[in-house]
């Protein structure tokens, strides 16, 4: 039987441990029900900020990531890999903690990109720590509902050369700061699974 560690239980209607953290302005999440389900609905105007849940997660145990997703539209970026093309409509951020070196943090974020093929990665523009995947991308899946499953433990190893046993925290953020654009975004329920 799979084992499964909660990290993020919308359908309950719950944002226990969940806080927001700004960089730009403020992107507005809040719970909705949707069809009888509670997600988290994200929007935002020229705004940067992320919903952020510090929790351990042993990676030996539970190294896959599950969660869905859906946006509205994609953004229009004109290149994801510099600063100025830094948003997404919805990305997850998965942080390993370098303790008090924190200069060995290291991010993976999850993102759905505009232009960047699904499969590819490259380093953020912002700090050489932290790794852009884009799980989706283009306007083919747009309004509709997304599901994903990463095995977290082998991507840190792949992207970074490391054996990350646990990450601290995990967050989802829907940003437009850069590109000075809107987006609308639903995240559902995140989750960690032994398979």
């Amino acid at each position: 039987m799979a084992q499964t560690t909660a990290v993020g239980a919308f359908s309950r209607a719950s944002l226990n441990g969940w806080e927001q953290h700004g960089f730009h302005g403020r992107t507005a999440y809040h719970l909705e029900k949707e069809h009888g389900v509670t997600i988290v609905k994200a929007s935002s105007h020229h705004a940067a900020s992320a919903l952020f849940h510090r929790v351990r997660i042993d990676l030996s145990k539970t190294p896959w990531l599950n969660w869905r997703w859906r946006i509205n539209h994609i953004l229009p970026t004109q290149n994801e890999r510099q600063k100025s093309g830094d948003d997404f409509p919805v990305r997850i951020y998965i942080i390993a903690s370098g303790g008090i070196f924190f200069w060995n943090t290291k991010a993976i974020n999850y993102v759905w990109s505009s232009h960047e093929p699904a499969g590819s990665h490259w380093p953020s523009p912002y700090t050489f720590n932290s790794v852009m995947m884009a799980v989706e991308s283009g306007s083919g899946h747009a309004r509709r509902w997304q599901s994903y499953k990463r095995n977290v433990r082998e991507d840190f190893r792949r992207l970074f050369g490391r054996d990350i046993g646990h990450i601290e925290a995990v967050a989802i953020m829907t940003d437009t700061d850069s590109t000075k654009s809107d987006a609308l975004a639903s995240y559902g329920d995140i989750y960690f699974s032994s398979q």
